[in-house]
């Protein structure tokens, strides 16, 4: 236990003594005590199980259900008519027994002239002040109007930036995966979660720690990739960055809620919330870790189902999934929340409930607490109490988890947000330096034959062309920062009129930038042939060529309903954008792409001629800045990928920890990848020697020290990640040929070499046996060191 965790004990220790003392004083003179202490739920020094007992008692059952629904489009019966301040008259009539949250204050749902699109991003957004207007307003409603003053929760989205007006808008989250930088994680989720709360919030919908494993599916940028270790490793590290480590909320912080579980990362066909058919122990070697990871190391808040089915069982109705496995064998006692319209799914879509009393029903007992948006199942939970189809105890549960929560955020003592020091904080100096740190960090050198990087002053006329060349590309759950450069207003800052920039759109992706708008449709063809005519006479004209390529926030999104699609059958470039990668090509120039994208790269025509491919992700707001940092080698890319990369869709699911029968051929292709996981290049060069172990052999629940020095043996400075891999020779079942089991980032001064030390204990070593049991078997396992999973120098241990 650390030094933090004592003094978190003592305090609460403390805290339950003095609360304990006031009870002394209620049970020796009850009236005089109750005057000077009042209920005990409102009582901050009392313990929260404590609090949550005394509430529930006093609340009727119509209180209970109203803590388990949320308002969404259903703001308008809480909203002046025709606008969006809040109406106390209107709330009170509508909702005299209360309501526990509201779902995303930021957006103006509800409000006049905004389109009832379940799940998606087509609200126009309030501002700061009025948002946190709203919020107040709802507060002090809440608190002195109602019968209890119980306040409500207000949640938000954040995948990678709180998703509202002037917010600052980090890299995508497999960006920031690709840093392999846990403690750049947790900073970037700090600043995020302390923008959220400064805003009235106190509970974020993020992180996303599905391991994902096909690049069809649209939300793949959302992920932190498909391995489990890093998914669970950068998990871990953003729930720290939310919500701290205590068991309450400290000033500037949100509680986190953990999604989606599970299995949705790799849908049947690549199409989103399709049925991911996993056998058990696949889930427990390969989906389930990143979760129990989190649950079991942090004190993560609540937790998401997936809108998928396992076995034939849809996730928001599976006790086993949310009551069995989260709950009983990994401990977790917070609030399981549903995904936007999932209970309702239950019927709609998956067909296994017959109305939403039902559905109701369903995902209530398989340990559902609260259901978002807007609750309308759950509404129907105070008739079927009443008539006897619904346990009150099952109520009494789900409410005590919602609050639980709010007297862990810390509600009941202060609900209210300040819009001052909001405005002092939301995509300040400091934010927007620390999203220019993680773009430079999450950028990875794919290929490069020494072109990178260009020398200052070497090029008079640099071109910088492409759809996704002047614009800014954030990604999907983004708002509209502050700033946002894109990489041309970055390579113009960087010349600074030092050379002559020119500029060519070369071609459009789709007919629109609206990235909520339902219908895609790809760029006319013809305009787009005149366009590269124009980008090819410009480029006639330059040293060299900036090409700016990748997906659209239309072309690489969630498709949340059949009328708005997001997966696709395709990997590579989509419209005429390889057309336009030859036609330059053909001048001769040097060529370098800028991977401006969602989705993996898995781009072979142009990975095999350009002299160079930096793959960018969605950068941020702070991308175009950082990516003329890293092509005039300002900065020295360092990220790697947490994906494997395809050459084509027919490898498809390809990903690097497969089983030994994985790969024996194609006829007339290759089983390899485009890129392999982990790769990365540098501008200078590493040796990276043989891992060397503490000892050769251990017992089951030993552990073993690793050791594996890298040297930098370049004339630059950079940075390396050392990757740890694990295989088990000879198993009872099958085991993948590798899997990761430790990293970590280093950075080197031109001839500097640096001595890592991981340390592998039961944790990397077990196994699922036939029993489905967790065990560690004895035998000979192999312990692979390198800078990715394809080059890798190795040495093997004995566990007796």
């Amino acid at each position: 236990m650390g030094s933090r965790d004592i003094i978190g004990l003592r305090s609460s220790r403390r805290g339950l003594l003095g609360w304990l003392g006031s009870a002394s004083v209620l049970a020796l003179n009850p009236g005089t005590a109750l005057a000077a202490v009042g209920p005990v739920y409102k009582d901050s020094r009392a313990p929260v199980d404590l609090r949550v007992r005394d509430l529930l008692g006093r609340m009727t059952l119509e209180e209970k259900v109203g803590q388990i629904i949320s308002l969404w489009g259903t703001k308008s019966e809480i909203m002046v008519s025709g606008g969006l301040d809040f109406d106390a008259a209107k709330a009170s009539t509508n909702y005299p027994h209360g309501f526990g949250q509201v779902t995303r204050p930021s957006d103006r749902r509800g409000g006049p002239q905004i389109a009832a699109v379940a799940g998606g991003t087509g609200a126009r957004w309030r501002g700061g002040a009025s948002t946190i207007a709203f919020v107040n307003a709802v507060q002090r409603w809440a608190t002195q109007e109602t019968r209890l003053g119980i306040p409500v929760i207000f949640h938000e989205e954040s995948l990678h930036g709180y998703m509202a007006p002037d917010a600052t808008m980090f890299p995508q989250a497999i960006g920031m995966a690709g840093s392999f930088d846990r403690e750049l994680m947790h900073d970037v989720q700090a600043v995020i979660g302390r923008e959220v709360r400064a805003h009235g919030s106190h509970l974020a919908l993020s992180p996303v720690v599905d391991i994902a494993r096909d690049p069809r599916w649209g939300r793949i940028e959302e992920t932190f990739g498909e391995d489990p270790y890093v998914c669970g490793e950068m998990g871990v590290a953003a729930v720290r960055g939310l919500q701290g480590d205590g068991g309450t909320l400290a000033p500037g912080k949100v509680f986190a809620t953990l999604k989606h579980m599970t299995g949705h990362g790799q849908p049947q066909a690549g199409n989103n919330i399709g049925p991911a058919p996993i056998a058990e122990r696949e889930l427990r070697e390969h989906f389930f870790p990143p979760f129990r990871a989190v649950v079991e190391r942090t004190g993560i808040a609540a937790v998401m189902p997936s809108y998928n089915e396992l076995d034939g069982i849809p996730s928001h109705g599976n006790k086993w999934l949310l009551t069995d496995v989260l709950r009983g064998e990994w401990g977790f006692k917070g609030a399981i929340v549903s995904d936007y319209g999932a209970v309702e799914e239950l019927g709609t879509i998956h067909h296994v409930t017959a109305d939403k009393e039902e559905s109701a029903r369903a995902a209530l007992a398989a340990g559902v607490d609260s259901e978002l948006p807007d609750g309308t199942a759950f509404r129907t939970l105070v008739a079927q109490v009443r008539d006897g189809r619904v346990a009150q105890a099952a109520v009494d549960a789900a409410c005590g988890r919602m609050l639980a929560l709010k007297f862990r955020a810390g509600l009941f003592e202060n609900p209210y947000a300040d819009a001052r020091v909001a405005a002092r904080l939301t995509g300040n100096a400091e934010a927007r330096a620390l999203a220019l740190k993680a773009a430079h960090r999450s950028l990875c050198l794919l290929t490069n034959d020494g072109t990178l990087p260009l020398a200052p002053g070497a090029h008079k006329r640099v071109a910088v062309i492409g759809p996704n060349a002047a614009v800014a590309r954030l990604g999907g759950y983004s708002g509209q920062p502050k700033v946002a450069v894109s990489l041309l207003d970055g390579v113009r800052a960087k010349l600074g009129g030092r050379a002559e920039v020119l500029h060519a759109q070369g071609v459009f992706i789709t007919r629109s930038e609206d990235r909520s708008a339902d219908l895609v449709e790809l760029a006319d063809p013809a305009e787009n042939r005149r366009l590269m005519a124009q980008a090819v006479e410009v480029a006639r004209n330059a040293d060299i060529v900036i090409l700016a390529i990748g997906d659209t926030e239309q072309t690489s999104r969630e498709g949340f309903a059949r009328n708005h699609l997001g997966d696709r059958t395709s990997l590579d470039l989509i419209g005429e954008q390889n057309a336009l990668f030859d036609a330059l090509h053909a001048l001769g120039k040097p060529i370098v792409v800028c991977a401006i994208n969602g989705r993996p790269p898995s781009w072979p025509n142009v990975v095999a001629k350009a002299n160079a491919v930096l793959g960018c992700w969605y950068p941020g707001q702070e991308g175009g800045t950082a990516m003329a940092d890293a092509l005039w080698g300002d900065v020295n890319p360092g990220a790697k990928l947490p994906v494997t990369v395809a050459r084509n869709v027919g490898q498809l699911p390809l990903y690097y920890d497969a089983k030994p029968s994985v790969g024996r051929g194609y006829l007339f292709d290759t089983t390899s990848p485009l890129f392999p996981f982990g790769h990365g290049l540098s501008y200078t060069r590493f040796e990276m020697s043989a891992p060397v172990l503490s000892q050769p052999r251990i017992g089951r629940e030993g552990s073993v020290d690793v050791t594996v020095t890298v040297r930098n043996t370049g004339q630059r400075a950079g940075d390396e990640v050392v990757q740890l891999y694990l295989h088990d020779e000879i198993a009872s079942v099958t085991q993948p040929v590798k899997k990761l089991v430790e990293f970590q980032r280093v950075t080197l001064a031109p001839g500097e070499s640096r001595t890592v030390k991981m340390t592998l204990d039961k944790r990397a070593f077990s196994l699922w046996n036939r029993q489905l049991e967790e065990v560690v078997e004895p035998g000979r396992f192999i312990i692979m060191a390198g800078p990715n999973s394809a080059d890798l120098e190795s040495v093997a241990i004995e566990i007796a």
